[in-house]
């Protein structure tokens, strides 16, 4: 048996960003419990869960850590710890990652470290090249490759002839051979919640979609099968997308409505919705039972398969919140970024979500690297297609070369990035952050593009509350009452909070 502990670092965010949900840890609650499943002893630190409103300034004060202090993660991880496992998501994140992998290390010099995660798939020899710290990179999916190293730590077996790892060999950094994907996803452990602080979580009404009550993260599928040149999935995920059964889904949400008095359940999914029979069987399923719980969709979906009929099956099944994903509102640079959407079908789908009385949120990218002022400005002008419509909110982002999407690895072969260092990451949180702008777009400048998000922000809340301004009332409404029915709401809420808070624990002078 091996003594396993995970460490969920803190979340990084730039202190501009509207965005910066606090979400339970889903991806460690699955390693750990697929180590007890295997007769390992799992445990998990979670940073962000165990302090979820402490906020620690990093960086020159350009960022903000939330959650515990460094010095505090170190000394929570048990002293038997054979293994301590970290996860790195986001490339932002890495920089502050590598410094908690530096103090673990000291702390414990005699442990295996392993971290994974996208970034760490996107770039694990980078990784391990700049921080020795670090013994094994795992590559794409965990459940099975943690249990395999668990085992060779138990019984002292070779880690190297393991299968969808990196590490070093004679002091350089190696891959070995790909790991296949999980198939029968039925058959992965429910996650192990119980080591975790969830109820810091439930009892605040922390989660990643609206706060509607009590939330709890599910996934119901694993994976995308397409192929956007700007996501990072193809490489975690690769392109096969696998459901589970509706009727396992649906008994977890059960065990959480009963064991936890959750009242509503945030997807945590890529693509939740790629079979229309899928999602109509589940949502027939709720009613068949007669479960009576909210959901919501808050990654960004696909509209290929929600028609009139699956629109009127979500929200009669609860789903009340549902992000779309159109990127762009340029035919060109969709075809460009391999992003296969039809927009008019798109704004079909979204209308009839909106009809059935779902919340709608889209998420926008401008400036991607040949993207032409001409194409800039049509994805403005469907912006504001899109507030006339009656999509309630939307976020607009700049193109980030994100390590792990074939755009990230199409400039650097060109030479075009700059070093792989601490700058570069933390100036990937710009895209979420309407203060900083770091452009990527040959043919507009960093400050144009600025502008444009600004413009197309303004457009969209100025024609959406000129045509229906009980919205922008309700807005107010709800801040003062505390209240949240859109991503606006969370978002606005979420940035005073943080605000506040910061000023209180660190007063200016």
């Amino acid at each position: 048996m091996a003594n396993v502990t995970f460490v969920r670092p803190p979340c990084l965010i730039s202190k501009g960003t509207l965005q910066g949900p606090i979400t339970p840890p889903i991806g460690v609650a699955y390693l750990a419990a697929s180590l007890r499943a295997a007769g390992h002893k799992p445990a998990i630190v979670d940073a962000l869960g165990e302090d979820p409103f402490h906020q620690v300034p990093c960086f020159d004060d350009r960022m903000i850590a939330i959650g515990l202090p460094i010095e505090q993660i170190v000394t929570r991880i048990p002293e038997e710890t054979d293994v301590i496992g970290l996860s790195c998501m986001f490339s932002q994140d890495w920089p502050y990652t590598q410094k908690i992998v530096e103090a673990i290390r000291q702390k414990f010099p005699a442990a295996l470290i392993v971290a994974g995660g996208e970034h760490i798939t996107a770039l694990p020899l980078v990784t391990l090249e700049t921080c020795p710290e670090i013994n094994v990179c795992v590559l794409g999916e965990g459940e099975e490759a943690i249990v395999d190293i668990a085992n060779c730590v138990a019984d002292g077996s070779d880690i190297g002839l393991l299968p969808g790892i990196a590490l070093r060999r004679d002091g350089k950094a190696i891959q070995t051979a790909p790991r296949a994907r999980l198939k029968d996803i039925d058959a992965v452990p429910l996650p192990a919640w119980d080591l975790t602080p969830i109820r810091n979580y439930l009892d605040h009404n922390l989660g990643y979609g609206v706060d509607l009550g009590r939330s709890m993260p599910i996934l119901a599928t694993r994976g995308c099968p397409y192929q956007c040149t700007f996501c990072s999935n193809p490489t975690m995920w690769t392109t096969r997308w696998f459901a589970r059964n509706p009727a396992a889904v649906l008994d977890e949400i059960q065990y959480y409505i009963d064991h936890f008095n959750a009242t509503n359940i945030d997807f945590y999914d890529l693509t939740a919705i790629v079979k229309k029979k899928w999602i109509i069987t589940f949502c027939e399923m709720i009613e068949q039972r007669g479960m009576k719980f909210t959901w919501q969709l808050p990654s960004g979906t696909r509209s290929e398969a929600i028609d009139a009929e699956v629109c009127r099956a979500l929200y009669h099944a609860g789903c009340r919140n549902m992000t779309y994903a159109p990127e762009s509102g340029s035919p060109a640079v969709l075809k460009r970024i391999k992003k296969k959407v039809n927009l008019d079908n798109l704004m079909a789908s979204m209308r009839g979500a909106i009809k059935e009385g779902m919340n709608v949120k889209t998420n926008i990218i401008i400036g991607f690297p040949d993207e032409t002022r001409r194409e800039a400005w049509q994805t403005v002008a469907f912006v504001a297609r899109m507030a006339l419509a009656g999509v309630h909110d939307v976020s607009v982002s700049m193109f980030s070369p994100y390590p792990g999407s074939e755009l990230f690895n199409d400039i650097r072969k060109l030479g075009k990035l700059p070093q792989l260092d601490e700058e570069y990451f933390i100036s990937l949180a710009s895209y979420t952050d309407v203060t900083t702008t770091v452009g990527w777009c040959e043919h507009l400048s960093s400050r144009e593009l600025g502008m444009l998000r600004v413009t197309a922000l303004l457009a969209f809340y100025a024609l959406q509350w000129a045509t229906r301004p009980w919205r922008a009332l309700g807005t107010v409404y709800n801040i003062v009452a505390n209240r949240q029915v859109s991503r606006l709401d969370k978002s606005l809420q979420d940035f005073l909070k943080r605000h506040t808070a910061g000023k209180k624990m660190y007063p200016t002078s």
